[in-house]
């Protein structure tokens, strides 16, 4: 008989997620079953469960975590770098498999940009086989062609999910679209776990100065313990908004940012972020991932400063292969776990409201 795993499933949106049971599969040919120890609630997962994403369901969610190998299917003998793979081993996986035969992929050379990218907790529902098939839950059957990664022997596993999907998210932006260089100041909009990671990894690249502006004064506080960001500014709570512009601005040395990077999911920051990039610097904008609305800017400010703006979507296996490889520099500089708050499978619901009004910094499920 086979074993039975626990999951979490959207069922209707803008409803209570159900905590379903389904039967553990066979490991795949070239997959594996993992238990699913850790599934990161992220924000896209509430945008998901509120229905602002066009997705199938019943889903089981959860496109970021980390477990244990359960079991090898055949011809799957190690990870995406080589090192052999055994039962008992802790691994990361990519949330999304691109297809490799689509135009973004084959020509473009842009598979965060797949017109058929298949994503674990996104897009595979559980009418269609095998249903688990995200990383809330006991169990996760990864499919032939999942980017697998052991995570490095003394890394905590909560540290790691700290970062789960915002890690991988800015090693593409600060990699592929727009790095740090030695040297710069860069300013970070958001104070959620990608402005954290952005933040990170731009003190890792070499920034001379990075000024982390979001809120509330909580998020802040919890950066700065963590020993992210050299300046921390609260925008959210200002009255004068132009004041506490005005005051970043100083803080960049008066002339601007060599680098803008927007962090927030919130429209009406673009204008601002604009407004923080010294002339000749780089805009940024990672955080704009769902549909917000729109907002008003001022084109003058991009002509005006001479700006760079570019964007950048999600991440490829290859970004979180990098991302896990940062981690023993991560954990060595950056106290990670202190921004992670568990909470059990059964509790999601209180663990995404809690996300929604912004109580923790990365809510994580443990199984």
């Amino acid at each position: 008989m086979s074993a039975i795993a626990r999951a979490v499933v959207l069922t209707e949106f803008g409803q209570p997620l159900e905590l379903q049971k389904f039967p553990v599969p066979p490991a795949p040919d070239e997959g594996m079953i993992v238990a699913s120890r850790y599934g990161g609630v992220c924000g896209t997962d509430l945008h998901l469960q509120q229905g602002h994403l066009e997705v199938p369901t019943p889903l089981v969610l959860g496109h970021e975590g980390l477990g244990t190998v359960h079991e090898l299917g055949a011809r799957s003998t190690s990870d995406v770098n080589g090192s052999p793979l055994s039962v008992g081993d802790t691994v990361m996986w990519a949330s999304s498999i691109a297809c490799g035969t689509c135009v973004p992929c084959r020509i473009h050379r842009e598979p965060t940009l797949c017109e058929r990218r298949r994503t674990y907790g996104v897009n595979r529902p559980t009418d269609q086989e095998p249903g688990l098939s995200g990383s809330w839950a006991d169990y996760i059957c990864l499919r032939p062609g999942t980017t697998v990664v052991k995570v490095p022997d003394g890394i905590d596993p909560v540290a790691a999910m700290s970062f789960a999907c915002a890690g991988p998210t800015m090693v593409h932006a600060l990699y592929e679209r727009r790095p740090v260089r030695v040297g710069e100041t860069v300013v970070v909009q958001g104070s959620g776990p990608v402005g954290l990671a952005a933040a990170a990894l731009a003190q890792l690249s070499g920034a001379a100065r990075v000024i982390l502006v979001g809120g509330p004064e909580e998020r802040l506080r919890a950066a700065a313990e963590a020993g992210i960001g050299d300046h921390h500014v609260n925008i959210v709570a200002a009255a004068d908004q132009a004041a506490v512009l005005a005051e970043i601005t100083e803080l960049t040395g008066g002339r601007g940012a060599d680098l803008v990077i927007e962090a927030t999911g919130v429209p009406g920051a673009i204008d601002q972020g604009l407004r923080l990039a010294r002339r000749g610097g780089s805009y940024l904008v990672v955080g704009q991932y769902t549909d917000s609305g729109d907002t008003t800017i001022n084109p003058h400010q991009i002509v005006l400063r001479q700006l760079d703006v570019v964007g950048s979507w999600a991440f490829t296996g290859a970004h979180l292969v990098q991302y896990v490889s940062l981690l023993p520099a991560l954990t060595k500089r950056f106290d990670l776990a202190s921004l992670v708050t568990s909470y059990p499978l059964e509790d999601n619901g209180r663990a995404l409201a809690e996300v929604a009004a912004g109580a923790v910094m990365k809510a994580v499920l443990v199984s």
